[in-house]
């Protein structure tokens, strides 16, 4: 594995969490897309050092995502209306059934992910040999082997 394949990672992470925060929030302003995507992806440089680690991280932010959606929806109906019309209300079912099933789709992913890359780092530390006692064939004395 090369030394830049993590850092490629982090770019396409980046820009996958850009995306997905673009699809769920609607348009931001290009200055906000720009802070956001050097926060994100200095984030990911930061915690992912293996491609597993860019992925698991760049999936617990898009199920995040996912999980502030229907919070910030219910939280700007509020604010601009004292009471909700029917569309509001489509609206607010829209984002909570949506924005729940997919959180908890990318957190579940993110954690499978995570789960693995712990696993794998155990293996890799574990290199102590397993001796048993074997009986060697034809003698019936016991010897050691790793």
């Amino acid at each position: 594995m090369s030394w830049w394949t993590p850092q490629l990672n982090a770019v396409l992470g980046t820009v996958v969490v850009i995306i997905g925060g673009g699809l769920l929030w609607g348009s931001l302003p290009v200055w906000w897309n720009v802070v956001l995507f050097c926060g994100v992806l200095s984030f990911l440089l930061w915690r992912g050092h293996t491609i597993g680690a860019v992925w698991a991280w760049s999936t617990l932010l898009l199920g995040i995502e996912s999980l502030a959606w229907p919070i910030v929806t219910m939280v700007h109906v509020r604010l601009t209306t004292n009471q909700p019309s029917d569309e509001d209300m489509g609206l607010i079912l829209n984002a909570v059934l949506f924005g729940l099933f997919s959180s908890v789709f990318w957190i579940s992913f993110a954690y499978g992910l995570f789960k693995r890359k712990s696993a794998a780092a155990v293996n890799i530390t574990d290199r102590t040999p397993v001796v048993q006692d074997v009986k060697a064939p034809g003698t019936g004395k016991k010897t050691r082997r790793s």
